[in-house]
Order: C-alpha cells, then structure tokens, then sequence
C-alpha cells in the first residue's frame, strides 16, 4: 500500500524502483522517428555466467518434466542429452561452485521416474516403439551417467529436505531484518496517521508480513528507539554506520535465540496436532477393518466353515480386494488356530489362501509379483508339512464337499495337492522367463529351485501308496523334468562310486513306461531319459533307447512342448556322439535342426523373426510362453560349431574323392552354403568368427595340410567360444586333432592318387604324424571299399597305384560326352512329343475354284526325308522335295491363277 501512497514524490518513487530487478526487455529496431532519448531508453540487465549456465539448466529440466508428465520417452531422452551436454558446459562454473542441489535432484527424480515406467509391465507392452526404446536406451544411459554422482546422489537421498531447510533459514534472517524505504513525511503528512504502538502489537499477531508491524523482537525494539517527527518514525545517520564488535555478537545471539524459539514452536505445535497421514488422490475414504467376529459370538467348527464360504463368494468379483481377501484368509487361519478348531480346518483355509495367492494375477502371461512368490512358496510348504504330519486327514479332489469332515477324525477334506504343487511349479517357470537372465534377480530367484524340488520330493513320499497311477506318474514326471538337464561330472569322471540320479532317473521312467495309459507321460519321460544319458556320456544306452522308441517316427503327432523336448534330446544326442568320436552319427542327429537355420527357435530359446508373415499378439504370446529359462539352454554358437566340424570332416574327402563326378550329392547343404559364402568374397581377410574359422580350415584340409587346419580349429579363440566350454576340453580336442589327421591323409590319397606310382607308409605316418598301423588301416578301408585302386606291398610297406583313375583331360571327356548324349537323348524326347501333340494338317484353300490340297507334313513324304536326313542325305531330300514338289504345286497355282484373271477381265 505504502508504493501508491507514496508515489506523488518522484524522490520516492526511484527509491522503491531502485530495489526492484528490471525485467530483461528486448530492443527493437526502430521503424519509425525517434521522438526522445528518454522513449527509446532500455535498462539492461548484467547477469554472471553461473546465473545464465543455472537458468539453461532449469530450462531444460523443464521440459523435461513436462514430457514426463505425458510419458513421452523419446523426448525424455533427448532432454537428458540436451542437459548433460549443458552440464559439461557449466564445469568452470561447478568448479567454483560445487554441484547444485538441483541438478542431483533432478538426476535422482528421473531415477525414480524410470523405475517406476521399468516395473509397470503392462505399460511398457503399450507403448509406442519410439517410447519404449527411448526407456531402454534412457536407462542405460542414466545408470552409467549416475555413477560419477554417486556420493551426492547418496547425500541427497539421506536427506532430500536439506535445500528446503536453507531456503526457509535464508528467508527467516531475511524477514529479521525489516526494510523500510526511505519517506519524506512531508510528502505524507495528508495520508499517512501516526502509529499506535499498542495497535500495532495487536496487529502483529493478524498479519506477520504487515510493513509497519512485525512480530520480531528486535523489530518492536529498534523502532522504539527511532525518533519520530509528525509520528513517523525517522532514521539518522548512525542508525547506518558499522557496528561495534560487541554490538554485532549481540545481535548475532539474538537471532539465534529466535531462531530456537521458533523451532519450538513448531515442534510442539506438531505435537499438538497430532501424527499426520498421507491423503490419497480422488474422494476421501474411512478404511475400517472387517471385523470378523463379534465379540459374543462363539468361534466354533460351524462358524468359521461359515465365515470362510463368506470370504470364498467374495472370489472373482470386480469390487474385491484380492489382497484383502488373502489377508482376511490369513487371520481367520490364525483365529481358528487360536481356538484350536483342529488341523482340518487349517488344511481347508490353507488351500483357499493358495487358491487366493493364484488368483492375485489374473493375466495368465505374466508371473506373479516377487512378495506374492515368497507368500506362495511358504504356504505350500506349510501345506505339505500339515498334511503329512497329520495321517488322518485325507485329501483329494473326489471328496464331495458334503461329505466333507472337518470336525472329527479322520478328516476329508476336498482339494488336490497335486494340481497345487504342479500350479507353483508352472508359477516359477513364468518367474524364470520373466527375469532377465544375466541380472543377479535371475540367480537369486533360481535358488528358490531347491526348495521347489525339496516339495516335489515330499509330496512323492507323500503320495506313494495313497494315489493313484495317474497321479503318481504326473508327480514323477514332475521329477524328472527337474532333475533330466542336470550334469554330475562326478559321474563322468569316475570319482563318484555310485550314480544316484541314474538309478533314480531309471526307477522313475520305468514305472512310467510300464503305468501310463496316455501317451504324452510315456514319450516326455524316455525322452529326458535319453537326454540324461546323452549328458553323461552314454552314448550306446542313448543311441538304443531312442532307436528301439521309434519316436522319430510318430513325433510329429505330439503336441509342441513334446516337440522342443524332442529337439533338445536329439541335439544332445548328437553333442554326445561328437564327443565320443562319432562324426557321421553326431551330423545325421544334428542336420535337421542346423539345416534349416531356425536352430533358436526350435529349441524353444527365443523368437526369430519371420519373414513371410508377422505374429499376432496371441500367438506371440503364446510362443513366449513355451521359452524354457536361461540356465536351460544349449549353447547355439557351440552346436554350430560341432555341426560344422562333423560336416568338413565328412564332406571334404567327399569332395575330394568325386571331384570330376557331375553326379555327385551334398552331404550337407548348410555347409555348402558357407562355403560358397566364402567364395563370393573378393578380397577374403584373416578369420575373426566360428564359421570363418571352419572355412578356412577347410580350405587348408582341401591340399593336404592338416597342421594349418588343425591351427584355424583349435586356438584361443575357438577355445574361448567352443572348446573351452565342454567338460573335458582337453580330451575333446584331442579327439578333434585325431579325426583332422585321418582325414586328411584320406583327402591327400584321394587328390594326389594319380600323381604317384607308389606311396611309402612310412612317409605318410610322418607327414601327417599318426602309426603306421593306423595309416595301414585307413589305406586298407579305402582299398576295399573300391575307394582307392591300388594295393599294400607288406615288404617293403609302400602302396602300389594301379593307374585305373582317369586323368583330368579323360575325366573332363567322359563328362562332355556324357552330357552330349543326354543333350541328343532330350531332343529326339521333344521332337517325339511335338509330332505326337503338336502335328496338323493343312486345310484347303480355294482359289477361283481350283482346290490346292497342301502337303500333310504327318505323312508318308515327310517320314521318308525325316529318315534320310538321319543318314546323311538330307539336302539331297531337300533338294528333291523342293524342286519337285514344291515347282509342281507353283506351276498349278500360276496356270489356275492366270485362268481366273483372264475369265475376270472377259467379263
């Protein structure tokens, strides 16, 4: 009020504007006259590079928290580039300064901000492909950016309110000292009424921020020794001269002593009010706690079983709270262990607050919360520990729940333990998919597979000799299928004296085989049979498993999971012949899952895109659903890579041996289409990946030079990805070093064969470093498999060629004229068809009324010269049939055609 009043003297007026900040006004450049200095005058405001640095940060954050309030990631990520790189602008200034409060303030909001869109699953499925890249990417980005401010982000964490704290301090020492412009009273005197000192302690208590009074101490004090004039108050000169030391420190304690006396205030003006409560958004609610009994209301068998079915048609409305419901279960659980109502009714409470827990998530694609898994996982445990401590209780779902018994021994209640264990069971492998696989989430959560396997054993001992076949083969295959991919290398090594998982495994998949009427239990359990065997090495009990099962016949009837199953168990099989050296077995059990390039797909490890036509959400949805967990996979780049190597192995001696056969067939087309990959190359470098690797060995192996090959197989890097990843590597490269050698020897005769006349074992074992007697070996195999024509001299242990191998130039002729012949044999095929289909005869044409019957090319004449073309006196035919022919039929036509014209000008 005090600036309108005042505002009839012009000295007065540039007092109060003195103590304002101008606003920052643009000029413009004039378009017209300039009619005065005073008009086109502009104030101009200086600010500090710490004040433009801060206020372009703030700009920033900003707009950044309105994106954020529209969840538009994209542009989130833009404004968190946009405002690092202004940070590394404003360094000079941070030095001087330290970091601002806001700046890590913002940092730890757009933290919060992340993980609360990171956890939100069903949004992050909604959103844009734009947006939810942008939230990848952001929360990548911010988590390596994050750890440069990590002691501060800590110390802000700590203590977010710190800021305030200063902020409110500042303001308080600011409001301590009043400030009073300057005023002339005799420029007042018309408006202006002496202060009541009474008054105005009156009005203190109303209005704090009032100019004339105010509630400080020093305020009333200061203005009582003032000296008025007219009842203004008046300031001197001294009033603004420098303070004594003492004065100073005495005024120093006295806004200290305000300062506690304020802060006890409030605290004791909280104390008071009592404790607050967080308010939450929408319409104010009265939460009030369900009673469940009244107090005069006896707690007995009936009124629980009473008060449960209460809670229980409660389940599977919109209005229910789940987590309620799992709540209200729980205490009447406690209520009815209270009173000691007897372990039924706790089993019968016990198997609705599971069913309770299985309905929390009713969107059968995701997995349940982690707190809901730990709540499931302990009160399955409960269960069983309840049920098979109590032998009179008996359960199962063909109890009627009539003929239910709750009260006296022996209880019956209804409900399946099994369908249970089997529901936690599929619960935690959605758990495992839900994980990412390379986070400590995904190893804290595997550890709950001890606990799942520990209940699955209890439930067996608990079911053995109480259920029925069915049953118990369901609860061995549950078994099995957590204990077949397991490896004990204490089995393979030999260390261990007995095998425990074997004979489990056997007991469990035969009484399986002998019991089961369906199908799907029988092939699942020989299935993880022959994989447990392949995984130990036992190739010839895997081998005559699957050979006399004859699944490979009727598989393609069984249902997908079986499939994937399948798949793995025939991937392990071949894993485990390369291992034992069995080349050729191990690519014939891996050629149909490399074949076809979709080797992450069918063994149901992820999604490859397809390029003929894209899924649907539901069939996504479901595919994603048949994924096995991480710590179930094979490696690919390793079954590549094996598959690979079987098929050089095999395929180059091939190659060799037919190498001018036009006839010849591929082994295995994948390796071909490598190979052929390679060759495409203009300018082929150094070998860097697996498959590189595998090409240029196999170029190596094609001249005979098994070192080089040996080299490109087995170094660091084919150690690193492949080898090194197998038990026992060094056996297995060992192995592979072996089978180089044989075959390269092999490839070597089959290539240089016509070359020599004779070939010394003796040389030969050095070259390629193996025994003679295995070199006699391989050497016999091939004479006697008509694949090398030659023959051993035992004396002087040289192999005799016989020369019965043609010669490039005979090779490249027989070729010629094996495709000559077939090229004759194809045409007289087309001509046979084209007189047989394609022959017409020719209609007649009248002229003038001469009929001119033209030659029927199907008859006797055309046979005749057709059969002299073939020999040799095919023009002379010409010759004749044009010249007689041909002239006699010219002549008739020229004769009539002459007759008509001269009968036409006649007339």
């Amino acid at each position: 009020m005090s600036r309108f009043f005042m505002g009839s003297d012009s000295e007065s007026d540039d007092s109060v504007s003195d103590t304002e900040v101008a606003p920052r006004t643009t000029t413009k450049p004039a378009t017209g006259y300039q009619f005065s200095d005073e008009e086109e005058e502009t104030k101009r405001e200086v600010r500090s590079a710490k004040d433009k640095r801060f206020e372009e940060l703030k700009n920033i954050m900003k707009n950044m928290n309105n994106h954020k309030k529209i969840k538009d990631m994209a542009n989130v990520l833009q404004d968190f580039e946009d405002l690092a790189k202004a940070y590394v602008k404003t360094k000079k200034v941070i030095e001087q300064t330290g970091i601002p409060r806001f700046y890590i303030k913002c940092l730890v909001e757009l933290e919060d901000f992340i993980c609360e869109m990171w956890e939100d699953r069903e949004g992050r499925k909604q959103m844009s492909k734009p947006n939810s890249k942008g939230l990848t990417t952001l929360r990548q980005k911010l988590r390596k950016y994050m750890r440069d401010f990590e002691d501060d982000i800590k110390a802000y964490r700590e203590n977010p309110d710190a800021e305030e704290e200063e902020l409110q301090a500042e303001s308080e020492d600011e409001e301590d000292i009043e400030v009073v412009p300057s005023i002339k009273p005799k420029a007042a005197d018309g408006f202006l009424k002496p202060i009541d000192k009474a008054a105005a302690e009156a009005d203190d208590d109303d209005d704090d921020d009032s100019l004339w009074g105010s509630d400080h101490e020093s305020s009333s004090s200061s203005d009582d020794e003032l000296p008025s004039v007219g009842g203004l108050r008046q300031y001197t000169a001294a009033m603004f001269l420098k303070k004594t030391g003492e004065e100073a420190s005495k005024e120093a304690e006295a806004k200290r002593i305000r300062k506690e006396e304020k802060a006890q205030k409030k605290k004791d003006s909280k104390k008071d009010e009592g404790e607050w409560t967080d308010v939450v958004k929408g319409a104010p609610h009265v939460i009030e706690k369900t009673v469940m009994f009244a107090k005069d209301t006896e707690v007995n068998h009936e009124a629980v079983m009473k008060k449960l079915t209460e809670i229980i048609s409660a389940r599977g409305k919109k209005s229910t709270d789940r987590n309620e419901q799992i709540e209200l279960l729980h205490e009447l659980a406690t209520i009815a262990n209270t009173n000691n109502l007897g372990p039924a009714v706790q089993v019968k409470i016990m198997f609705n607050i599971v069913a309770a827990i299985y309905d929390y998530n009713p969107n059968i694609a995701t997995c349940m919360r982690s707190e809901m898994w730990e709540k499931c996982i302990k009160n399955v445990g409960d269960l069983l520990d309840l049920i098979a401590n109590n032998a009179d209780i008996t359960v199962g779902e063909n109890i009627l729940e009539d003929s239910e018994n709750v009260e006296t021994s022996p209880y019956r209640v209804r409900g399946c333990i099994l369908t249970v264990v089997e529901r936690m069971d599929e619960e935690f492998t959605k758990m495992l998919q839900a994980c990412d696989a390379h986070s400590t989430e995904y190893v804290d959560r595997l550890k709950d597979e001890t606990v799942v396997c520990e209940m699955i054993e209890k439930l067996q001992a608990y079911l053995e000799g109480k259920a029925t076949t069915e049953e118990m083969c369901r609860i061995y295959l549950k078994r099995i299928e957590h204990t077949y991919y397991k490896f004990d290398h204490t089995i393979v090594d030999g260390t261990a004296t007995e095998d425990p998982t074997r004979e489990v495994m056997q007991q469990l998949c035969k009484y399986i085989h002998a019991k089961d009427n369906s199908d799907r239990l029988r092939t699942r359990a020989m299935l993880c049979h022959i994989y447990h065997h392949a995984l130990h090495n036992r190739w010839y009990q895997a081998r005559d498993l699957m050979l006399m099962s004859h699944l490979q016949d009727t598989i393609q009837h069984s249902d997908i999971p079986t499939q994937i199953l399948y798949n793995r168990t025939m991937v392990q099989l071949g894993l485990c012949a390369f291992r034992e050296g069995m080349i050729r077995d191990s690519h014939n059990a891996l050629v149909d899952i490399q074949s076809g390039g979709r080797a992450k797909e069918l063994l149901a490890q992820g999604l490859l895109l397809q390029r003929q036509h894209e899924r649907t959400p539901e069939q996504e949805k479901i595919e994603k659903r048949r994924l096995l967990p991480y710590h179930m996979h094979i490696n690919l780049e390793l079954l590549e890579c094996v598959y690979l190597v079987s098929a050089m192995l095999m395929e180059i001696p091939y190659m060799a041996a037919h190498e001018f056969d036009a006839r010849r067939r591929m082994i295995s087309k994948n390796f071909h289409h490598v190979l052929r990959l390679s060759e495409r190359q203009t300018l082929p470098g150094p070998p860097e990946s697996m498959r590189e690797h595998v090409v240029a060995a196999s170029k190596a192996m094609k001249k005979g030079n098994w070192k080089e090959c040996q080299n490109f197989i087995i170094n660091d890097k084919m150690n690193a990805k492949v080898w090194d990843l197998f038990y026992q590597k060094d056996r297995v490269r060992d192995m592979v070093t072996r089978k180089i050698q044989e075959e390269s020897l092999r490839t070597y005769l089959f290539t240089y064969s016509s070359v020599y006349d004779s070939l010394s074992l003796v040389s030969l074992s050095e070259m390629f470093e193996l025994e003679i007697s295995v070199v006699h070996s391989i050497i016999s195999k091939m004479i006697i498999n008509e694949e090398l024509m030659a023959s051993l001299d035992e004396p002087t242990r040289t192999v005799v060629m016989h020369r019965t191998e043609p010669t490039r130039l005979q090779s490249l002729a027989l070729q010629l004229s094996e495709k000559v012949s077939s090229l004759v044999d194809n045409n007289e095929k087309i001509m046979e068809f084209k007189q047989g289909n394609f022959g017409f005869q020719k209609t007649t044409q009248n002229y003038g009324g001469y009929q001119q019957n033209k030659d029927t090319w199907q008859g006797n004449k055309y046979q005749q010269n057709k059969d002299n073309w073939t020999g040799g006196s095919k023009y002379q035919n010409k010759d004749t049939w044009q010249g007689n022919k041909y002239q006699q039929n010219k002549d008739n036509w020229t004769g009539n055609r002459r007759n008509q014209n001269r009968q036409q000008r006649a007339y």
